[in-house]
C-alpha cells in the first residue's frame, strides 16, 4: 500500500484520528483535511501523531464549499500524487427538535455531513475512474438508519451519506472502484464524553454489548474496505455498534 495516497476529510476528530494511524499503519500514504488550523491546533495533532511513528500529511479544506474542494484536490495531487482511498468522515452535530431548529442549524449540518459527499468526492473520481482503481468509504452514522429525537438534521444527513453510496456504488464498480458505508454507534469520543453522565449511561444500558464502542473498531473496518482485496465489497453499509440496531 505505499504507493496509495488516502484522504481522510475530518481525520483530525476522534474517529477521523485513528482512521488516520491505521490507514499509516497499513502503508498508505495519508493526508487530513483541517478547516482551522489554528482553532483545530492541525500542528500539534501532527506533531502528535508523528511521535507515534505515524507521518500524516494536512492540507487546509472546507469541505462544505466546492471551490475550497476544487483547490484542495489540486493541491493534494501536487504535492503527494492521485487519491486512491477517500475517506469521507467530517462531520458535525447542531441539535435541537425540529420545531425549535433553525434553518442555520439545519444548513450546517447538511452542508458538512452531506453536500461534503459530494463536494471532495466529486474533485477524485475521474481520476479514480480513469485509472481503473478507487476506494471510497462514508462515514455514517445509526442514527442515519434509525433516526434520533433531536436529529432530524444530523441523521437526515446521515441516511443520505448511504444512498450516495448506493448510487455511486453502481456507478463506479465496473471501473474498478469500490464505494461503502460504515455506521457507527456510540463510539467513546471527546463528542460523547461532553454528554452528561446520566444521559451516556442510559445510552450505554442499551446498548448489548454493555460498552461504547472504541474509534478503533470503526478504523478497522475502513482500512478492510479499502484494501485491494475488498474489490467484491460494495455499496455496502456495515454496521459498528454493539447490536444497538440490527437490521437485514
Amino acid at each position: 500500500m505505499a504507493n496509495r495516497v488516502a484522504l481522510v476529510t475530518g481525520g483530525n476528530g476522534g474517529i477521523g484520528t485513528e482512521i488516520c494511524k491505521q490507514l499509516a499503519a497499513a502503508g498508505y500514504k495519508v493526508i487530513t483535511t483541517c478547516v482551522d488550523q489554528e482553532k483545530e491546533k492541525i500542528a500539534e495533532w501532527q506533531a502528535a501523531r508523528k511521535a507515534e511513528g505515524f507521518d500524516i500529511a494536512w492540507v487546509q479544506c472546507n469541505v462544505a464549499d466546492f471551490d475550497s474542494c476544487a483547490a484542495m484536490a489540486k493541491k493534494v495531487e501536487a504535492e503527494h500524487g492521485p487519491v486512491d482511498v477517500l475517506v469521507n468522515c467530517a462531520g458535525i452535530t447542531r441539535d435541537a427538535f425540529l420545531h425549535k431548529m433553525e434553518k442555520s442549524a439545519w444548513d450546517a449540518v447538511i452542508n458538512v455531513n452531506l453536500n461534503s459527499a459530494f463536494n471532495v468526492t466529486r474533485q477524485f473520481i475521474d481520476g479514480m475512474r480513469n485509472r481503473g482503481f478507487g476506494r471510497i468509504v462514508n462515514i455514517s452514522s445509526v442514527n442515519g438508519q434509525r433516526g434520533q429525537f433531536g436529529q432530524t438534521n444530523y441523521s437526515a444527513s446521515k441516511a443520505g451519506i448511504h444512498g450516495f453510496t448506493m448510487a455511486l456504488a453502481q456507478e463506479s464498480a465496473r471501473k474498478g472502484i469500490t464505494v461503502n458505508t460504515v455506521c457507527p454507534g456510540y463510539i467513546a469520543t471527546d463528542m460523547t464524553a461532553a454528554i452528561p453522565e446520566e444521559v451516556r449511561n442510559s445510552i450505554v444500558a442499551q446498548i448489548p454489548a454493555g460498552r461504547m464502542g472504541q474509534p478503533s473498531d470503526i478504523a478497522r473496518v475502513v482500512v478492510f474496505l479499502v484494501a485491494d482485496e475488498s474489490d467484491y465489497i460494495n455499496g455496502a453499509a456495515i454496521p459498528v455498534n454493539g447490536a444497538l440496531f440490527t437490521s437485514f
